[in-house]
């Protein structure tokens, strides 16, 4: 694709990474038959390519974005399924984001969707706070029909029907591996996550430390920045982001890290992504060195001596995340290891294809999420699976939220396989079992 940016445009940074975009793209519409908003709403404008064409005309004139335009770009799931498709390399995720970031700055948003945007970025990314606004919505639930907005009713219809209490094992600690020690490992404990299902970081912990980790909840480390960044909010990003650097490089300074393992695929695309949001700051020495040894949980695991274990006679129906599959390019590793641990696993068709979910747009795009949500779970429940798995908080919600098959995180399932606690998604008629404390 041509482009025509002047040289004073080509010395701002996001300029010159989004010029390198364009110039990649070559028109060819493959994208258009992986997105997912395009198949659902199937105007050119919601495809990939649709969306470049928008930005360039946007960026190259240096204008003020439109509503159109800003309408078109809001639709956009970051699902990323584009770039796995595209024969051309063309990194949509940096031209999107960059994009998301020009309209944070320039475009007046109506007042109602300013609101929206400023209470969720104050709300999800601090455990607590989210803890409080679920409660809220728990008590509210039953007057979601009576909401105007169809955004407002989403945010009460996502609560769950228990809210899990704190657990202390997202606490900034050590624990030690049994066994002989083979690695030491910062988990990435998250935010939203430690506020819906604290059972996901419990897991983990167990998992790795039984396989000879020490798992080492850094002090400092929090929220990866994912929620805020991809709003266009790059301060507030670039804050919490730093905040972990800060932290997960002390640890690397002091006695050292063989990974920063997140179990949570849309941080983990994120954090990967910090040598690329830090390459121009302070930090971007650190940010990189972070980035170069961050890993999904899957690829930490395929390190390890996961021992064989016998046939489970459960039929699990494996959701790959969009952030995993798409974002990281991991497609086969949690498939492997739950079958190693002796469980069958089947995927449901057009596996590829966004669940909904996708960080917000739950939240704030909450008719197409439906329709994306109610295909998946369709294609899901086709496969008469005894469990779902998967990788990302937002999607177990998500999907949650519409089948009555339990789902569990993929490595609920793998430590139950090697001697820890059913998940208490599994317990009888989904009652919560206790979890140990692991301290």
């Amino acid at each position: 694709m041509q482009t025509t940016f002047t040289q004073a445009q080509l010395k701002d940074p996001g300029i010159a990474r989004s010029n390198e975009i364009l110039r990649s793209c070559v028109h060819c519409g493959f994208c258009t038959a992986t997105c997912p908003t395009y198949q659902v709403l199937g105007d050119e404008l919601d495809s990939p390519r649709g969306r470049i064409y928008l930005i360039k005309d946007m960026l190259e004139n240096d204008r003020d974005p439109d509503a159109k335009t800003v309408k078109h770009i809001d639709r956009c799931l970051s699902c990323l399924a584009c770039m796995t498709t595209c024969p051309s390399g063309v990194h949509y995720m940096h031209l999107v984001d960059h994009a998301r970031e020009y309209i944070e700055q320039r475009y007046k948003r109506p007042f109602s969707d300013r609101a929206l945007r400023w209470i969720l970025a104050r709300i999800l990314p601090y455990p607590m706070r989210f803890r409080v606004a679920l409660l809220g919505a728990k008590l509210g639930r039953p007057f979601a029909g009576w909401m105007p907005d169809a955004r407002l009713r989403a945010m009460l219809e996502m609560a769950p029907q228990q809210i899990p209490p704190v657990s202390r094992n997202d606490d900034p600690q050590s624990f030690a591996p049994q066994g002989t020690a083979v690695k030491r490992v910062a988990l990435m404990t998250g935010c939203a996550q430690r506020a819906l299902n604290t059972d996901i970081n419990d897991a983990t912990i167990r998992l790795l430390t039984r396989l000879g980790c020490e798992v080492v909840v850094a002090e400092g480390a929090g929220c990866c920045g994912a929620l805020t960044h991809h709003m266009g909010k790059t301060q507030e990003s670039h804050a919490t982001a730093a905040k972990n650097i800060r932290a997960w490089a002390t640890e690397m300074d002091g006695a050292g890290l063989d990974a920063i393992v997140i179990n949570t695929s849309g941080c983990g695309t994120t954090v990967k992504d910090y040598g690329h949001m830090f390459r121009n700051e302070p930090l971007a020495e650190d940010a990189a060195r972070v980035s170069e040894i961050a890993m999904d949980v899957s690829e930490l695991l395929m390190q390890l001596d996961l021992p064989e274990g016998a046939d489970k006679d459960m039929l699990v129906a494996y959701h790959a995340a969009c952030s995993l599959q798409h974002g990281q390019q991991i497609k086969t590793y949690p498939k492997e290891l739950l079958k190693r641990a002796g469980f069958t696993i089947v995927e449901p068709s057009d596996p590829h294809l966004c669940c909904g979910s996708a960080g917000t747009y739950n939240l704030m795009q909450p008719e197409i999420s439906k329709k994306l949500k109610d295909r998946k779970v369709r294609t899901l429940e086709a496969k008469n699976p005894d469990v779902i798995a998967a990788g990302n908080i937002g999607c177990m919600m998500q999907i949650g939220s519409g089948t009555a098959v339990p789902i569990v995180h993929t490595v609920e399932l793998l430590d139950w396989a090697t001697g820890g606690p059913q998940p208490p998604a599994l317990g009888a008629e989904g009652a919560a079992a206790p979890v140990p404390i692991l301290r």
